[in-house]
């Protein structure tokens, strides 16, 4: 049943079968880190933002700001988005996974497991469709999936519009134009990831859905299901994430906390394998062209000038090398 679609178990399995595998798995996974209850992450009303009480719009911006300097990650409900439009997403995902394995190889933007991989703990038991949003455009290139285009076609401004409200208050909070991220960030420069997480019932305890990593870009904005999976690393504990229906998941990412000279945190985050349920999320990623760059927001700078294009590089050479991302670090002053 998950040999097939895609054929993970049978690309990895030799791994986890390894009897020296399971305990090199574990130490990663606990990382000496213990697994606290599940908690809610900082929920944020953005009506507040609307307000026409100006201390509770005032309330609703340092909510963000802290939220983004103490978590790294927080909710945000009354969003804009309709329901509506995230529940046909959802629809549209289901079939596009549910379509068999050889013909999603065919596309471009699919990807399933981690080709890289050495070591249990180097995999992602999972499958996604990376889709750069200047894609929309080539109608002629999506075939069959024309209604998961046109759903696209709605889905990705709306997350633009979320992204760039967040990131415009971020910004100003660190002195810089409201508009500073929106002049780096735009649709021709942003991706969407629509993840699928197959049932993993022999293996789940030494393999990961999504394997420890930050994000790369300024900001995610993450629509999951009600089936659960995610979780954050928080004082030195991984925390599971509750979903909540009705909220909308917002991570910073490493372009911000260099850009913020490490006041907001892009925080290490996974996805646990499901013994028993698969898992949808579907996440938009606000990013700049390669070629912008990124300088902290005031001296003394804690990382070097850098690209995006740079970045983005090293992180593939650290991946091919030695089996996962570094990322900041590989910048410092």
């Amino acid at each position: 049943m998950i040999d097939s679609n895609p054929p993970l178990l049978h690309r990895y399995g030799a791994l986890v079968r390894n009897l020296a595998e399971p305990q090199q798995a574990k130490s990663f996974n606990d990382q000496n880190h213990p697994l606290v209850d599940a908690c809610e992450l900082p929920l944020i009303d953005l009506n507040g933002l609307k307000s026409s009480n100006e201390s509770e719009r005032i309330a609703c911006t340092a909510a963000i700001c802290r939220a983004a300097s103490e978590w790294g990650f927080f909710q945000v409900v009354n969003h804009g988005i309709n329901p509506e439009l995230l529940r046909n997403m959802r629809e549209e995902q289901v079939k596009l996974f549910g379509v068999p394995f050889e013909k999603k190889l065919l596309n471009n933007p699919y990807r399933w497991g981690t080709t890289t991989a050495t070591r249990s703990n180097q995999f992602s038991w999972s499958e996604a469709f990376h889709i750069p949003l200047n894609m929309i455009s080539e109608a002629d290139s999506w075939g069959e999936f024309s209604s998961l285009r046109e759903a696209i076609n709605e889905f990705a401004p709306a997350m633009l519009e979320v992204s760039r409200l967040l990131a415009s208050i971020l910004a100003e909070n660190m002195g810089h134009p409201k508009d500073a991220v929106e002049k780096l960030c735009d649709a021709s420069t942003s991706f969407l990831r629509l993840n699928h997480y197959p049932s993993c019932p022999k293996y789940k305890e030494e393999i990961f859905g999504l394997v420890p990593h930050t994000d790369s870009d300024f900001l995610t904005i993450l629509h999951q299901d009600e089936v659960g999976g995610l979780q954050l690393m928080k004082d030195s504990k991984w925390v599971a994430v509750k979903p909540n229906p009705d909220a909308l998941i917002v991570n910073i990412g490493d372009l911000f906390q260099a850009w913020s000279n490490d006041e907001y945190k892009s925080v290490e985050h996974k996805v646990v394998a499901n013994d028993k349920i698969e898992r949808y999320s579907i996440a938009y990623f606000l990013c700049p062209s390669y070629s912008t760059m990124i300088n902290g927001c005031k001296e003394p700078s804690v990382y070097r000038k850098f690209t995006f294009g740079e970045y983005r590089h090293q992180i593939q050479e650290d991946v091919k090398k030695i089996g996962h991302k570094i990322g900041l670090s590989r910048f410092l002053h």
